[in-house]
């Protein structure tokens, strides 16, 4: 097997195929062991799934700690899931201290690449001053993206913080949220 033989990709799948049961009998303990020889060895999508075990307590002790570990091991070769999940912990202070600035610089990493749930917490970050200086125009061209790729309640939230603005700031916020769109979207195509 080239799993055996140390190949990371054929031991990310191989932890898959345990993970969910495809071709062998379903065992999260062999998953676990498979995802790990392939995350020791760099492999971002066993990081990820290593993460997202340890944070939801999925057939291996719950461990927030465990899992901003792998998140983060992820993030930094830039896994978008892991990229906003690590801002998501930060934004709770799950595992690691609770840091709005840390949550902004793995949101914006996210949501640059296009993760949707990314760019709605930005908005609220920016419209409520956490992390960063309260800024209505950027809380809209995040919420504005959000809604535009689908999110519901950035319909919301963008009507609230819209009523705090001057009509010169939307203007400015709609420019913004096209110029931030555009760079997303550009970035989708390399």
């Amino acid at each position: 097997l080239s799993a055996d033989q140390g190949n990371t990709n054929a031991q990310y799948n191989l932890g898959v195929m345990y993970h969910d049961g495809e071709g062998v009998p379903q065992d999260h303990k062999e998953a676990v062991k498979w995802f790990r020889l392939s995350a020791d060895q760099g492999n971002t999508n066993a990081q990820y799934n290593l993460g997202v075990m340890y944070y939801d307590g999925e057939r291996v002790p719950q461990d927030h700690k465990k899992a901003v570990k792998w998140y983060s091991m992820s993030a930094d070769q830039g896994n978008i899931n892991a990229q906003y999940n690590l801002g998501v912990m930060y934004h709770e202070g799950e595992g690691v201290p609770q840091d709005y600035k840390e949550a902004v610089k793995w949101y914006r990493m996210s949501a640059d690449q296009g993760n949707i749930n990314a760019q709605h917490n930005l908005g609220f970050l920016y419209g409520n001053g956490l992390g960063v200086p309260l800024n209505y125009v950027q809380a809209f061209a995040w919420y504005n993206i959000a809604k535009a790729n689908g999110i519901e309640m950035a319909k919301n939230n963008l009507d609230i913080i819209t009523k705090k603005m001057t009509k010169e700031q939307v203007a400015e916020a709609m420019s913004l949220s096209t110029e931030i769109y555009n760079r997303i979207e550009a970035n989708r195509q390399d």
